[in-house]
């Protein structure tokens, strides 16, 4: 049988996922191995280090760096308030006396004799880790983090934006090609994950904003709303830092895009249980998906996936990702072996796929697909 590798779009029913929580330096971890811990928890929490601000001593007071210590009324490691004087110059006249004040409230960092600059750094920040799903701490990284392991349903989308969330996931939409739009939604809503169907409007995404709306799962989204959505265009970065009060998962593509079945059913059969979603999205080297997570608690069920899958083959289920059938799902026919001319003169390896919509089959570049993996 012929196999082929591709990149992976995961729809699973059941299987097991592992998240690193890990703090950026280190401080310290507040959970232990084997304890549970919810979504919301913080399981690591550190300091991160003030920027710095740079004060001209010697140019305000007209001095030379190497006698910039005789000026300083404070030394480095002492706490000093924003306008506080922390160096005054002393002439035989007080009227004529000159200060510097600090720029901000931190600390002195350090009084340069070379370049007469002082540098006063803002007070830590403090920063916390929380779990982001529900689960149990499989391991411990000492000082820096977490691994977060649990059983659940593990869906990936094409797009999102928006930081790591979770509430409540509430099924919006009857059909996959639903739309949801402002009229659906309510002050219930708020602290909820909703499942959009096929498309969500702008309009509702700003309403969704005002109710705290947790997140959207939507087949579709109008790639011109991101600016508006954000105030300004989208970067080709890794998005999932954006500060928005709803996380936005794209399951499909740009526009009014049914969803799949099995990701719309899937979505319906755990309507009401709790979720977790990231709108992180990089679609250069080290692929990051948008993603949504529904622990299944503690037990372990039996259709759980065991491995991952690695290849391609007949009957596995593709979404098709260039025009002319950008969107489009079907089943693998047929992985013919050898290289074929396409439309570019290019010789590539292709496959067939059966579309579900129309039952056509079409020839297309091996590139051209993304497996939908259960």
């Amino acid at each position: 049988m012929a196999y082929a590798y591709t990149p992976g779009l995961r729809v699973a029913k059941a299987t097991r996922i592992v998240r690193h929580r890990l703090l950026p330096v280190d401080g310290e971890v507040l959970v232990k191995k084997g304890q549970k811990v919810r979504a919301e928890d913080v399981v690591a929490r550190t300091e991160m280090p003030g920027d710095v601000e740079s004060v001209n001593v010697v140019g305000k007071l007209g001095i030379e760096p190497q006698d910039i210590k005789r000026y300083m009324l404070k030394k480095e490691g002492d706490i000093v308030k924003k306008g506080e004087v922390i160096a005054e110059s002393k002439p035989f006249i007080k009227w004529f006396k000159t200060t510097v004040v600090s720029p901000i409230d931190g600390v002195v960092e350090s009084v340069s004799e070379v370049t007469g600059q002082v540098l006063v750094r803002h007070p830590p920040r403090p920063v916390q880790v929380q779990a982001y799903i529900d689960g149990v701490v499989e391991e411990v990284f000492p000082s820096q983090g977490v691994a977060v392991a649990a059983y659940g349903s593990f869906l990936q989308g094409i797009f999102g934006i928006g930081k790591e969330c979770w509430g409540v996931l509430k099924c919006k939409a009857k059909s996959p090609s639903d739309v949801l739009d402002v009229k659906d939604l309510s002050e219930k809503d708020a602290g909820c994950v909703l499942v959009a169907g096929a498309f969500v409007s702008v309009e509702a995404i700003l309403k969704a904003f005002e109710l705290n709306v947790k997140g959207i799962v939507t087949g579709g989204l109008n790639a011109s709303d991101i600016k508006r959505l954000l105030g300004r265009d989208i970067g080709v970065a890794i998005t999932g830092t954006e500060e928005i009060p709803t996380t936005l998962v794209v399951t499909e593509g740009f526009g009014k895009m049914g969803m799949a079945q099995r990701t719309f059913s899937l979505l319906r059969e755990r309507d009401g249980m709790r979720v977790s979603i990231s709108g992180a999205t990089q679609i250069r080297a080290g692929v990051i998906r948008p993603e949504v997570i529904i622990p299944l608690g503690d037990s372990v069920p039996q259709e759980v996936e065991q491995k991952e899958r690695e290849a391609l083959k007949v009957g596995d289920v593709v979404r098709l990702i260039r025009e002319p059938y950008f969107g489009r799902i079907g089943a693998v026919s047929e992985l013919p072996p050898e290289l074929q001319k396409v439309e570019t003169e290019s010789k590539v390896r292709v496959l067939k796929v059966k579309l579900w919509d129309d039952g056509k089959e079409v020839l297309v570049p091996r590139a051209n697909v993304e497996l939908i993996e259960e």
